[in-house]
């Protein structure tokens, strides 16, 4: 090689040096690499393909290093001249020495670059940078590598045996969640059911005591041989016993309802008349309110789509459901009205369904205050509540939407205007 090729190899390569401590004009960088120029920087995500991309990468990095105390020093590692004196390859040892927000840093970087004589000079057509692992005598560190890879493996398995563990303790607190949830709808059932089960029961016992004054009177008509007054109290009897089996079926109602309420079920959808579920726990909720808070009054309204007859569901599944929406609009209409002005609020809730292309549409309307709009994305998520903290558990409206969505094959939607009221839509295929 020519004493001029190798002075102008050692300015490209002094040129390259200037440039990585930020000294070198970026304007001249094509003077320094050819167009479609490779470089890879120490990490994965470093790399450019071209002039641009070097231009922009070296511009972003000069402006990070203002006011930075940077150090260089380089080592020569390893020169060779190739392929008939046409390419020069350089490898140094490069340890950068920063100061950044008063923490010193020290890095050690292993620079390859590869110079190309084209058109009578030289040129820069590729660079590399990388960190060394530190391991003398192997520079792939083989051993080394498959040390760390038996250490992450065993990380591995410890942070799988916890997440495991981890699984498990959720499910369990999961399972006791639901339990405690459907216990509280349960609570809020026990008041309502109480109210309805007395007005059956008293029934039975007030028509069981006239009967047995009339079964006394008729002994009595008996003995005088008053056989046409004996036909008629023997009717009344009769009357009175079809209306006692009445009421007590009522009772057994109820207390089955109760019963199926606060078991898990079988699981299994059947035949079920939604108009008479939803009236049903229209009543109990209101009356689970009236006996927590006496001077609670509300008009419920209800409107039902008698062509929609028995639709197959979960029944205890959907009557929590239904539940939970009317309680939580007696809640509503309350809250309004403790802060509204004597006579100038009227408390509703309506309860209506509807056939609709195959679907029964169950439909729970308040007047209350309405939700936030910012809230609106937020009320079906586990754990969130707009009560105040020990009046809900923030699991109610999420259940109700597994129930419904994925119960169910159904949808639960939400509509509300602040200071207008809140509308809650079940929508159950009514063929499963």
């Amino acid at each position: 090689m020519t004493n001029q090729m190798a002075e102008q190899l050692e300015e490209q390569y002094n040129n390259f040096v200037e440039l990585i401590k930020n000294n070198y004009p970026l304007e001249n960088i094509s003077l320094l690499f050819v167009p479609e120029i490779m470089g890879y920087g120490a990490n994965l995500d470093e790399k450019l393909f071209n002039l641009n991309e070097l231009y922009e990468g070296w511009r972003i990095q000069k402006e990070q290093s203002v006011g930075l105390d940077i150090q260089f020093e380089i080592k020569p590692v390893y020169r060779r001249i190739s392929n008939g004196e046409k390419v020069a390859i350089y490898v140094d040892e490069v340890n950068i020495k920063m100061t950044v927000e008063g923490i010193r840093h020290e890095n050690e970087l292993r620079l390859s670059i590869i110079f190309e004589f084209i058109e009578e000079r030289w040129i820069c057509t590729h660079f590399h940078g990388s960190y060394g692992l530190g391991v003398t005598g192997d520079s792939w560190a083989i051993e080394l590598m498959k040390e760390k890879n038996h250490e992450l493996q065993r990380m591995v398995d410890e942070r799988t045996i916890q997440l495991q563990n981890t699984i498990h303790e959720l499910k369990s607190t999961q399972a006791q969640l639901i339990q405690s949830e459907k216990m509280a709808s349960l609570g809020e059932l026990t008041a309502g059911i109480a109210h309805e089960i007395q007005n059956p029961l008293n029934f039975v016992n007030n028509f069981s005591e006239v009967n047995k004054e009339l079964l006394t009177e008729m002994n009595e008509e008996i003995i005088k041989g008053n056989y046409e007054e004996v036909k008629a109290i023997a009717k009344d009897v009769i009357d009175n016993e079809n209306k006692i089996i009445f009421h007590g079926k009522r009772a057994d109602a109820i207390v089955k309802g109760m019963l199926h309420h606060s078991s898990s079920g079988s699981g299994k959808k059947e035949p079920t008349d939604i108009n008479a579920l939803a009236d049903e726990f229209l009543r109990l909720a209101y009356h689970g309110l009236r006996a927590k808070d006496k001077s609670f009054n509300a008009a419920m309204k209800t409107d039902f789509d008698p062509s929609i007859g028995n639709i197959s569901i979960i029944p205890q599944d959907i009557g929590r459901v239904i539940l939970n929406l009317i309680t939580n609009s007696f809640y509503a209409i309350n809250e309004k009205k403790n802060k509204s002005e004597e006579g100038k609020y009227d408390p509703t809730v309506t309860v209506s369904t509807k056939k609709i292309n195959g679907s029964a549409e169950i439909k729970v309307e308040d007047n209350g205050n309405g939700i936030p709009q910012k809230l609106m994305d937020k009320i079906f998520q586990p754990f969130f509540t707009t009560k105040p903290p020990g009046q809900g558990t923030g699991l109610g409206l999420s259940m109700s939407y597994d129930i419904v969505t994925k119960g169910h094959n159904g949808e639960l939607k939400v509509d509300s205007k602040e200071g207008e009221g809140t509308k809650f839509i079940i929508i159950l295929p009514i063929k499963s």
